[in-house]
């Protein structure tokens, strides 16, 4: 039992490199080498339709460049070049998050178009945990140095753990020097004090020096106007700050969102009260959830949620789009590229940040595209997860009448719990249990609650376990969490396990149980996660939505720079398009 849950094994995170967004060290460079032709098509395919920076390197001396078009079936690559460079060269061009580089044997002899072969191979350049982005124009820079009294240079470009300005010649700085204070001034009047050190020295393509620089804020104060600096460099066209959930929850509606779950709008209707509440006041919430909307002038045009419900796992959950938004984008796909790019970074500056997952519904052609597509082009590395499921509404009222089971039906002992934890290490994918809080010193959700409970919002375990006698047959794993988080009841839910040969025979008395406790916390129902073939019908309930193909998705937190590159390539626009319903 258990082969067909998984459609790769991950190993234990502790066989798995770890991920600290840390500020005060930079990773080495990581650097990947990419042979698969059709990667590589992708990838330039990419690039040129988000029209990409690209340089031509040769020695020190580099060159503007622009991709303008990918000729797959004659195998060239179509460029535009600003001056001529013959002989071998470097041409490196931006992914998200990365840099690419391929060698060329010879430059272009002449200024205007160039034409390369389509490489055979091509190598991923990650140097950074932080991504970049272009520093407002507006921004100014005062560097402590002799001499500087009232110089001022603009800001190239930001990270929260960094940014970078252009020098003149003279001007040159020593790696390693340490600068402070740096003083920032921000087109409001807004002065900012930060530590900085220098990483990089480098000449410019202009006859200037670019220079690196690591900083800190040097007070709290600093701290929250540089990173609302940051953000709203890195995110120019998506809003976290909750103004907009009244138009996001009319989103879900016109998009067809709540088409997914087969219900009738006075169901969805009964829980719009809770999710308005609570978006509301996601200003203060970041640590537990964050919900990313994407607005136009005629209202919210996309959205996607990113909650952490386990000590170390962030989820994203109920994107939608709408089918005409199109209109309002620079480049095809940039809305959806956007609010997954906003949502996965708010997880990564977690420093506890260990599992993305997710609930996706195979059957939507984006979500499948995207992370089906990403679990399967990952599968050989053993370290992604898809487990199928089916997920099914219980009401909390009574089932139907039924006679006494003859079990006895109370909270897990422990050895029962230790029961509980050698089945889902036996049939379940590695990553399952450290992932959902499913291992001996987490199974009270206790760690993960905290955070929750310290802004006034529910979550909780309970472990239910029905005995025959003194034999265990089977265990409920019950979870609540607050209303309003997800209008499908994500954080409201049950999952069943046997304890023994017998143990499904106690699944209906069990869910019986569960919609008492439930109810007792003023829910009328929650969601039964079905994880083993025959899970529904041995509960005694009916799957109304059998065509409905489940998973749940996770992957490594290090592997989340890899699957926003995953997602540039799956969304950026392709010579024909074919529409498509782009919910999940």
């Amino acid at each position: 039992m258990g082969a067909h849950f998984a459609r790769a094994q991950l190993r234990p995170s502790s066989e798995a490199p770890g991920l600290e967004w840390d500020a005060s060290a930079s990773p080495p460079p990581i650097l990947d080498a990419i042979t698969d032709p059709e990667r590589i098509r992708r990838i330039l395919a990419t690039a040129s339709a988000l029209r990409s920076p690209a340089l031509l390197r040769r020695g020190t001396l580099l060159t503007p460049l622009r991709l303008e078009r990918l000729e797959a079936d004659a195998g060239r690559l179509h460029w535009t070049c600003a001056a001529p460079d013959t002989g071998p060269c470097d041409v490196e061009f931006q992914g998200q998050g990365c840099m690419y580089r391929m060698h060329v044997t010879e430059g272009p002899h002449e200024a205007g178009a160039w034409v390369t072969p389509l490489p055979s191979r091509i190598i991923q350049v990650r140097r950074r945990a932080w991504r970049r982005a272009p520093a407002p124009g507006s921004l100014r820079v005062r560097l402590p140095l002799p001499g500087w009294l009232g110089r001022e240079r603009a800001a190239v470009d930001v990270s929260l753990c960094g940014l970078s300005l252009k020098l003149a010649p003279s001007e040159r700085l020593s790696v390693g020097r340490v600068l402070e204070p740096i003083e920032l001034l921000t087109e409001g009047g807004q002065r900012l004090s930060l530590r900085g050190e220098v990483r990089h020295v480098s000449d410019g393509t202009d006859g200037t020096l670019h220079c690196g620089l690591r900083v800190t804020p040097l007070s709290l104060e600093d701290a929250e106007h540089w990173r609302a600096l940051v953000t709203r460099a890195l995110h120019p066209t998506t809003r976290v700050d909750g103004a907009l959930v009244e138009e996001q929850w009319r989103l879900f509606s016109d998009s067809g969102y709540f088409d997914l779950g087969g219900r009738s709008p006075g169901w969805f209707e009964a829980r719009r009260e809770s999710f308005v509440a609570l978006g509301q006041r996601v200003a203060g919430l970041e640590a537990v959830l964050s919900e990313v909307v994407w607005p136009s002038e005629r209202g919210v045009e996309a959205a996607l949620s990113i909650m952490k419900p386990y000590r170390s796992l962030w989820m994203v959950h109920q994107l939608a789009r709408r089918q005409d938004g199109a209109r309002y984008e620079r480049v095809r796909g940039q809305m959806l590229r956007d609010v997954y790019v906003r949502a996965v970074e708010h997880a990564q500056a977690d420093s506890g940040f260990r599992w993305l997952a997710s609930y996706i519904e195979s059957t939507v052609p984006f979500t499948h595209r995207v992370h089906v597509g990403f679990a399967e082009r990952m599968a050989g590395t053993g370290r992604t997860c898809l487990l199928p499921m089916r997920m099914i509404d219980v009401e909390c009222a009574p089932h139907s009448a039924r006679e006494d089971s003859g079990l006895e039906l109370g909270p897990a002992t422990e050895a029962e719990r230790g029961r509980l934890v050698e089945e889902v290490a036996l049939t379940r994918p590695a990553c399952y249990a450290e992932a959902l809080d499913l291992r001996p010193e987490t199974l009270d959700l206790e760690d993960a609650a905290r955070p929750w409970l310290a802004r006034g919002l529910e979550r909780e375990r309970h472990l239910l376990v029905a005995r025959e006698g003194t034999t265990p047959l089977a265990v409920a794993v019950l979870e609540v969490g607050p209303p309003g988080t997800n209008p499908f009841r994500l954080l409201d839910s049950a999952r069943l396990f046997p304890l023994s040969a017998r143990g499904r025979q106690a699944y209906p008395a069990l869910l019986d149980e569960a919609r008492r406790w439930f109810a007792q916390r003023g829910r009328d129902g929650f969601t039964f996660l079905a994880e083993a073939p025959g899970d529904v019908e041995a509960a005694g309930l009916h799957d109304d939505a059998p065509e409905a193909k489940p998973y749940l998705w996770i992957i490594p937190a290090d592997l989340a720079p890899e699957f926003l590159e995953h997602l540039h390539e799956q969304t950026a626009p392709r010579p024909l398009h074919i529409p498509e319903k782009e919910l999940s």
